[in-house]
């Protein structure tokens, strides 16, 4: 099948007329006309008749996003090379679509698809894709270096399995999550797989849940232990719980509202401790329309359901939502969806497909050996007893979350063969086979082997996640998914996978600091920003310490540092040797670095922040896996031995140990105090920047006057603005000054945490502000 048939183009081979009639028999037609909306779009865009604002919204509602591209190494030993397209593929012009392929993501549901799905979504990595397939953090899948022209025929040959590409991006209802462990986990209080499915089916094209300001996420959890879950940090977050009521068991959830991670993540907040699941759905359905209308819809950087929460306070929220849920109009689907999906009964309404959880084989005990070589190291590793007895389910190792179209169409054979049709992603971005009969894991291992999918370590410190980065996101700033690499090669080098002390360590990376890769709940959490030496640009990773991804996420870490990125597998090694030394035994990492302190983890950091001239280590000034340096041009070298050291880049200095010592008083129980560091680490950090152009004179060091400078000379120049975030991080300043002149009443231990979070990001931004500020000084004197 060729990959280069215009949208345009109304000649077709008879072929081509062939498969495509074959699959219009297949797709059901609710599918059919979204996909038929969408081709007309691209086209009407093409002719120039369609706003590119507006097809921007439309084409990331579908998951169609433009990528990076300029990453011309692939550094993580699956991906082979960019795809070459043809001289003529491309729409020049005014009304250029993309100046390069992007990427295409592919919703699925809790992370739940058939060995048929895997066979198409194989097929489609090979005909219009470079043959690699990627999970993400969400359960999906992403198709990178895809061509335009051909998403609406693969978005087509999904449909006709039950897959679709609506709402995969865009604001909207995000893929709804859930433990890959539903339904089989010996401790989740009961299987929510039947209520993630209502979600999903119930919410998606739901009209009310279409005027949002951004991406509304949600998750379920069968238990309040563990991470599979996350619903800590999502917008709704469903618990699993039952309350006896005269002698019956009775479902329902413990529910949040209000997670979210991205540059300042927040918690999310108790909404009820029991609802029932009959009102799962409606009550669903009220926050919708609440967070419709009452929402941020001009400032993108507020717009998300946890900001509106902590604007209102979680009591008249839930007012709101209940008052809500009162007015609306009696839908039957409410109670009707909830009841056939809990009893296995056909939906016929339902246009999309999920596994039914058959087992291939009858359940049998596992043999006593003997047993392939490295069976039992991935046996420890990678195996886990559902409740069901006779019963396992295998984790399929996927390091950075990809696997080959030729892996993939194996694994839908062996699932075929060893689990029936109960495949599952993970938000580790592995795969899980379920229902495997114990007797068979030998096999399967060996099976696994061959196709190099038997890797053991899944769910271990090595088990690195990682977001896209600097390989194809438009947004990074350093290279996650080649630290990652680096980290987990040199982890599995020591054996550390089967090191008892670091068992539940859990390592995320991300290329910036919107925490894609989820750094902000890992016990070592790095992501990406940059500094300036000498002119040049080097590439680091702020270490964030002390999150936790058990009981569902419950708590974020702090950013203690940034690192230079060839120094962070140092940073790992020494952290690590650290805990192993001197923790207690069955102590947890958070509890460790508690007993700690701040001052004891950031002295773990020394000699590792320095940044040494170019001629002294050249090898800081590229990032891994591309060759590249991040140079902006030979600067001249001065008589002078040593490099002179701006009162800028002192100034900066300062500021960053302002922001920590505010995380210390925080620590102290004087959250007051704390605020008051945070806010004046920004105010030197912007005063700094302000002093920085020769022209403009500040001597004051007063709140309001530095304020002032700073929104006449950066902010309202725009020279401040990132190119993604725009005056984001300025507004951050201006905000928490208006705080402190109306006396900082409603301070509690959150909103100070929120607070240093974003002053460390505020200084981020003047670090990058102040580098293009250069850059631009420079190409002026070329």
């Amino acid at each position: 099948m060729s990959n280069s048939t215009a949208t345009g183009d109304s000649t077709t081979s008879p072929s081509e007329r062939s498969w495509r009639q074959e699959l219009a028999d297949k797709i059901p037609a609710e599918l059919a006309r979204e996909i038929d909306i969408y081709e007309t779009e691209v086209e009407l865009r093409r002719q120039g008749k369609l706003d590119e604002k507006l097809f921007n919204e439309t084409r990331l509602r579908r998951g169609v996003y433009g990528q990076r591209y300029d990453n011309g190494q692939r550094h993580d030993g699956v991906r082979s090379q960019k795809l070459e397209y043809p001289s003529g593929s491309l729409v020049k012009g005014t009304n250029t679509l993309w100046d390069a392929p992007g990427m295409q993501r592919i919703k699925i549901p809790f992370g739940s698809m058939t060995p048929e799905q895997m066979d198409v979504l194989a097929e489609l990595a090979d005909d219009y894709s470079d043959g690699i397939l990627h999970v993400t953090t969400r359960q999906d899948f992403q198709l990178h270096f895809i061509h335009i022209d051909d998403t609406p025929d693969l978005m087509r040959r999904l449909a006709a399995v039950g897959i679709t590409t609506q709402e995969a991006c865009g604001n909207s209802v995000r893929n709804v999550t859930a433990c890959p462990l539903a339904g089989v986990c010996r401790g989740e209080t009961f299987d929510v797989t039947p209520y993630a499915k209502a979600m999903t089916y119930f919410l998606l094209g739901h009209p009310d849940a279409q005027d949002f300001g951004r991406k509304f996420k949600i998750a379920f959890s069968g238990c309040k232990d563990e991470s599979c879950g996350l619903t800590a940090f999502h917008d709704l977050g469903f618990i699993a719980k039952t309350e006896t009521v005269n002698g019956h068991a009775r479902r329902g959830f413990e529910f949040y509202v209000g997670g979210g991670l991205g540059a300042v993540p927040y918690q999310a907040k108790l909404f009820d401790s029991f609802l029932p699941v009959e009102e799962m759905l409606p009550i669903a359905q009220a926050v919708c329309r609440v967070f419709a209308r009452l929402g941020e819809k001009k400032n993108r950087a507020r717009a998300r359901l946890k900001f509106l929460i902590a604007s209102l306070g979680i009591d008249e929220f839930r007012r709101l939502v209940l008052k809500e849920r009162q007015e609306l109009p009696a839908d039957a689907r409410w109670t009707e969806l909830v009841s056939a999906l809990e009893t296995g009964r056909p939906v016929p309404e339902v246009v999309l497909t999920a596994a039914t959880d058959q087992p291939a084989r009858r359940p049998a005990a596992l043999g006593p050996g003997p047993y392939p070589e490295g069976f039992e190291a991935w046996k420890s590793t990678n195996v886990y007893g559902q409740s069901q007895p006779g019963y396992s389910v295998a984790a399929i190792t996927l390091p950075l979350g990809d696997l080959s179209s030729h892996q993939m169409r194996r694994l839908g054979e062996l699932a075929r063969r060893f689990s029936g049709d109960s495949v599952r992603t993970t938000v580790d971005q592995n795969i899980v086979l379920r229902w495997v009969a114990e007797a068979d894991l030998p096999d399967l291992y060996s099976a696994l082997k061959e196709v190099r999918l038997g890797e053991p370590g899944a769910d271990s410190i090595v088990d690195v996640t990682a977001c896209p980065g600097t390989d194809t996101c438009k947004l990074g700033i350093a290279s996650s998914r080649g630290l990652a690499e680096e980290l987990r090669t040199r982890l599995l080098e020591k054996d550390l996978a089967f090191d008892a002390s670091l068992n539940d360590l859990r390592i995320k990376v991300s290329g910036c600091f919107n925490s894609c890769g989820q750094h902000h709940v890992a016990d070592l959490g790095f992501y990406g920003v940059s500094r300036k030496s000498g002119g040049r640009t080097v590439p680091h990773f702020q270490v964030v310490l002390g999150g936790q991804w058990t009981e569902n996420g419950k708590s974020f870490g702090l950013a203690v540092g940034a690192v230079p990125s060839k120094r962070i597998p140092e940073v790992v090694t020494r952290i690590t040797d650290w805990f192993r030394r001197d923790g207690k035994q069955n102590e947890k990492f958070q509890d460790f670095i508690s007993r700690m302190g701040k001052l004891e983890v950031r002295s773990m950091l020394d000699g590792l922040t320095e940044i040494p001239s170019y001629d002294q280590d050249r090898s800081l000034y590229s990032d891994w896996g591309d060759p590249r340096e991040f140079t902006l041009g030979d600067m001249g070298q001065g008589e002078c031995a040593g490099e002179v050291v701006s009162r800028f880049d002192f100034s900066l200095a300062a500021s960053e140990r302002q922001v920590f010592e505010a995380q210390i008083q925080l620590d102290e129980g004087i959250p007051r105090d704390s605020a008051k560091t945070a806010f004046r680490a920004m105010l030197d950090a912007a005063a700094a920047l302000v002093r920085s152009r020769g022209e403009v004179g500040l001597d004051s060091n007063e709140p309001d006057d530095i304020v002032r400078e700073f929104r006449t000379h950066f902010y309202d120049t725009k020279l401040f603005f990132d190119p993604y975030a725009g005056g984001k991080f300025g507004n951050y300043l201006f905000r928490i000054h208006r705080e402190e002149l109306n006396g900082n009443r409603n301070l509690t231990t959150d909103a100070v945490r929120h607070r240093i979070e974003e002053a460390q990001l505020f200084i981020e931004a003047v670090y990058a502000c102040h580098g293009r500020v250069l850059e631009r000084l420079d190409a002026a004197a070329v």
